[in-house]
């Protein structure tokens, strides 16, 4: 099971990112706030963002501009808190945004540690501690899972996998926010299906826990490898996350043209 305190800091994190309580994530009913993005806020997510549901499983926490608080708050009401992530209740929301200037942008599912679950596991190939400066170098294409060429500075730790000399796995962990560190992995098509993914998470989430961070992990629902790899590194589903953003910025993410 995920440890109380690390689901908590969790928690605490959530409520950074869009600008509820911690309670809020555990109360019986859902509850409606508006949004606000705090100063310690995940450093990936980027404004504007129209409205978040956010759920730990116990209910949902919407935080919503008051353009689309009443609706947001209609959708909560309407539906049980894990209907409101899925089809087709997704259609109700997504059609009384159409015309509005807002749509339907990500969902994802995020994961935590299983602290007790976690440790060492071999995969018969050699794993390496990377720091910061080891990784100047791998901003690759075939590592744009476990590094950000665009926030070089928070990618700050790494463990890879080798053959000899030859990086074949790469997991690294980006400091998104002041308690917790994104984890990511890639491993090269012809060495996958090795448990190397899994080995590099694991031995990562260890290194991280003792620097005295929270790992998380995050895939998309659809991302079943993905998924896999976090279970069997000892990560659990913890929450899950829905956004609403402006029309004009999904048609970009598209590649539409305005």
């Amino acid at each position: 099971m995920i440890g109380k305190e690390v689901l908590q800091i969790a928690m605490e994190q959530s409520t950074e990112d869009i600008g509820c309580k911690a309670e809020d994530f555990t109360k019986d009913q859902n509850v409606i706030v508006p949004f606000c993005m705090g100063k310690q806020a995940r450093k990936y997510l980027k404004e504007p963002i129209t409205a978040n549901f956010v759920s730990y499983g116990s209910n949902v926490v919407v935080s919503a501009v008051e353009d689309v608080r009443e609706l947001a708050a209609e959708y909560a009401g309407k539906f049980e808190c894990y209907h409101l992530f899925e089809y087709p209740n997704l259609h109700w929301l997504s059609s009384r945004l159409a015309g509005s200037g807002y749509q339907i942008c990500f969902m994802a599912e995020y994961f935590l540690p299983d602290t007790g679950a976690l440790h060492p596991v071999s995969c018969g190939r050699e794993l390496r501690i990377l720091e910061q400066e080891d990784l100047r170098d791998l901003y690759l294409p075939e590592w744009s899972n476990a590094l950000c060429s665009d926030r070089k500075q928070l990618d700050v730790l790494g463990v890879g996998a080798y053959d000899g000399q030859k990086l074949i796995g790469l997991a690294g962990c980006s400091a998104d926010c002041e308690t917790m560190w994104q984890i990511g992995v890639d491993v090269l098509p012809e060495y996958r299906k090795q448990g190397i993914a899994s080995a590099l998470t694991g031995r990562l989430a260890m290194e991280i826990l003792e620097r005295g961070k929270v790992p998380f992990y995050c895939a998309a629902w659809s991302n079943i490898r993905s998924v896999r790899n976090a279970i069997k590194s000892g990560f659990l589903p913890a929450w899950a996350e829905m956004t609403v953003k402006p029309e004009t910025l999904v048609r970009k993410m598209n590649g539409e043209a305005e």
